[in-house]
This record gives structure tokens, C-alpha cells and sequence, in this order.
């Protein structure tokens, strides 16, 4: 049996995920830009794999990332 709130919060789930990654991405690349010395990412960091697969679906053109102004009507 599928609950109908179930099916929502999968879809849900589909629509903040990107959005969640292009965050995350927009602002590690604000923090290196502004500290470079103090932000690493090592390999063994779940977030260094996540950006490895965010990579990688885009590379093959799984990703369509949108712009600020896209995003924010900005």
C-alpha cells in the first residue's frame, strides 16, 4: 500500500536534493574563495564524496545546475 504522504515527501526529496548539493557547492566554493588556508577536504570527509559524485552525474550530464538568478529570480 503507498501512502500518499509518503509519495510526497519522495518527491520532496527529489526536488531539495539538488537544491541542497548547489547550496552546499555555492558556499564551500564562497569559504575557499575567502579562506583558502583554514577549508580542506580530505577523502575520508562523506561531503568530499558527495562533491566526487555531484562530479562524476555531471560529467556524464545527469546534473542540470541552475543559476543564482534562476534559483532566487535575482
Amino acid at each position: 500500500m503507498n501512502h500518499p504522504q509518503a509519495a510526497n515527501i519522495e518527491e520532496l526529496a527529489k526536488v531539495l536534493e539538488p537544491l541542497i548539493r548547489r547550496i552546499i557547492r555555492e558556499e564551500l566554493t564562497r569559504i575557499v574563495k575567502k579562506e583558502p588556508e583554514i577549508f580542506y577536504l580530505g577523502p575520508e570527509m562523506p561531503i568530499y564524496k558527495d562533491m566526487q559524485d555531484i562530479k562524476k552525474r555531471n560529467a556524464k550530464g545527469n546534473i542540470k545546475l541552475h543559476s543564482h538568478k534562476e534559483v532566487w529570480g535575482e
